[in-house]
């Protein structure tokens, strides 16, 4: 079992910077994937960026290629993702999840989630 807390959201102006965090407990990250997810009101969840733990490969959604950054900290057992040139679109609650297996993108394949942090861009 593994219990996920995400931090790092908050308020920025378009062009500017967030590093979210990923922090996990209850067990360590070593046999799973973990994803960034982000949901904006009216919208769908969609896939960010995921990572697998063990390799280090990464993932990223075409919104996030070459803005965000996803990467791990193996003795903080924490997951992070930069996001740089933030834009209005990327308004959204940020989720973290964990998956032992299954499809990269879709959020139906990760079994642990965190609660969720808000991220707002302003123009």
């Amino acid at each position: 079992q593994v219990q996920l807390v995400e931090s790092g959201g908050g308020l920025v102006q378009a062009g500017g910077s967030l590093r979210l965090s990923c922090a996990a407990s209850g067990r360590t990250f070593n046999y799973y994937r973990v994803g960034w997810f982000r949901q904006a009101p009216g919208k769908e969840r969609a896939f960010v960026a995921a990572i697998t733990y063990s390799s280090g490969s990464t993932y990223y959604a075409d919104s996030a290629k070459g803005r965000f950054t996803i990467s791990r900290d193996n003795a903080k057992n924490t997951v992070y993702l930069q996001m740089n040139d933030l834009k209005p679109e990327d308004t959204a609650v940020y989720y973290c999840a964990a998956s032992v297996g299954g499809r990269v993108f879709s959020g139906e394949d990760y079994g642990y989630w965190g609660q969720g942090t808000q991220v707002a861009v302003s123009s």
